[in-house]
């Protein structure tokens, strides 16, 4: 009984001990250093303009004039780009209902942007992210809009793929992901243009 009495109260200083360090101390010596050396991005990564928040660099937005470059479609909430239910459609590949929603996807990107019928379509221009939230395209998918955009904001087409070509972010440490352009930062650069 003593050997078990002794085990019981070794047991309990263990746990709260943990749960002081891992819950408590480990936690808030994590945020310190995040916020001393990494302060922009411990806080969300947010998009400041004249004082007001105007979104963040991590979450896709729903930009849907035709003066604006078009994000991955998003199937997160009503609406899509509700950041409190980020997630995929959870449909797989062999999915009729996912099939038919991307048919519907090429067709309406390809009216949208006066593509004909034998232009190839980027994936990311059809089909959602996991989270639902990404605000990155591939360049090709930024190319194939760049016209639409260029002419919606009456500027010149050579101009438009120069700040796309201004706007491209390479691979994560050099190896990961690919090149991409982040349609928010994008969007919001061409709002800032005279």
């Amino acid at each position: 009984m003593k050997t078990f009495i002794r085990e019981l109260r070794v047991s309990i200083i263990a746990t709260i001990a943990l749960g002081i360090i891992l819950c408590g101390i480990y936690p808030l010596v994590v945020w310190g250093i995040a916020q001393v050396f990494f302060p922009h991005q411990a806080n969300g990564s947010l998009i400041v303009r004249n004082g007001k928040i105007v979104g963040s660099e991590l979450l896709g937005q729903n930009f849907v004039d035709a003066k604006y470059f078009h994000p991955r479609p998003s199937s997160t909430g009503e609406n899509g780009y509700d950041a409190s239910s980020s997630g995929g459609s959870n449909l797989g590949p062999t999915s009729k209902k996912l099939v038919q929603t991307v048919k519907e996807r090429i067709e309406a990107y390809r009216a949208e942007n006066g593509l004909s019928a034998d232009v190839p379509i980027p994936a990311d221009a059809v089909t959602a992210s996991a989270s639902g939230l990404d605000p990155h395209i591939t360049l090709e998918n930024a190319r194939l809009q760049a016209s639409r955009v260029a002419r919606a904001r009456g500027i010149d087409e050579s101009v438009m793929l120069e700040k796309l070509r201004a706007s491209l972010e390479g691979r994560d440490l050099r190896i990961l992901g690919e090149p991409r352009i982040n349609v928010t930062k994008l969007n919001l650069s061409l709002d800032e243009m005279k």
